[in-house]
This record gives C-alpha cells, sequence and structure tokens, in this order.
C-alpha cells in the first residue's frame, strides 16, 4: 500500500485513510467543516466508517458489493459539503474533481441525512490513496 495513510499496529486496528484536497475544493469545504481533520475514510476488520465534516456514513464491510475508481468530476456539482445524487440518491464525499473510489452497496445506508429517510446505494470517496483504499478492501 502506498500513501498517507495510518498503517495497523496490530490485527483489528482501523487504517485511516485522509482525503486528497485540492486548493479549490478545501476553501470551499471549509464553510461547511469539511477541513482535513474531519475527511476521511476508516477500513477495519468489519467495518467502514467515513467522517466528511459533519456528515458521516457506516456499513458493514459485508455490505459493500463493489469498489471502482472514478473521477472526472465538475466542481460546481461537487465542492463544498456533501452532495446528493437527484439521479440515483448516492452520495458524494468529494475534495477533488480528479481520483475517487465509488462504493456500491448492497442494503442503502446512512450518509447525508443523519435521521436515515434519506438512504444511498452508493457512496463516492476522494480518498489520498485510491489504489491502497481498494487494496484494502479486497473485495475480489
Amino acid at each position: 500500500m502506498t500513501g498517507d495513510h495510518t498503517r495497523p499496529t496490530r490485527r483489528g486496528t482501523p487504517i485511516r485513510f485522509p482525503f486528497a484536497f485540492t486548493r479549490a475544493y478545501r476553501v470551499a469545504g471549509l464553510p461547511f467543516g469539511v477541513t482535513a481533520r474531519r475527511a476521511w475514510a476508516e477500513i477495519g476488520d468489519d467495518v467502514l466508517r467515513v467522517r466528511f465534516g459533519p456528515w458521516q456514513l457506516r456499513t458493514e464491510l459485508a455490505n459493500i458489493d463493489t469498489a471502482q475508481r472514478t473521477g472526472g468530476f465538475s466542481f460546481l456539482k461537487t465542492a463544498g459539503p456533501a452532495h446528493l445524487s437527484l439521479a440515483d440518491r448516492g452520495v458524494t464525499f468529494a475534495t477533488n474533481g480528479d481520483a475517487a473510489v465509488c462504493l456500491s452497496f448492497h442494503e442503502t445506508v446512512r450518509g447525508i441525512d443523519p435521521t436515515g429517510f434519506i438512504t444511498h446505494p452508493n457512496a463516492t470517496l476522494t480518498v489520498a490513496d485510491v489504489e491502497g483504499f481498494l487494496d484494502r478492501l479486497n473485495l475480489g
């Protein structure tokens, strides 16, 4: 694995993957509390936890159906707060427009709405180490 993430010190210790910020996305996220300290994805033995400013997502790893590399996002459609896709109810946590991981779930998950009224069949995360994140998930 490569990149700037915390490596486990023993079995069961989660690995935290920070998000990769571009300058423009960093500025756009500040008013919403999206900062480098509050934007990360963490993979444990059985669970994925994501923090994106005030938004959080949590799901069992067994709930992840697919994970793939994606990118090429429009700044206006993804910068700032968490974004909800009106087309498919997916949630996007973006800190750059270039590279991300798109996860699809067997069962929908909470993310943008803490009450659970709106749930998501997929999530996009702009982690700094996309390949390391995908390797750690090891869905193959």
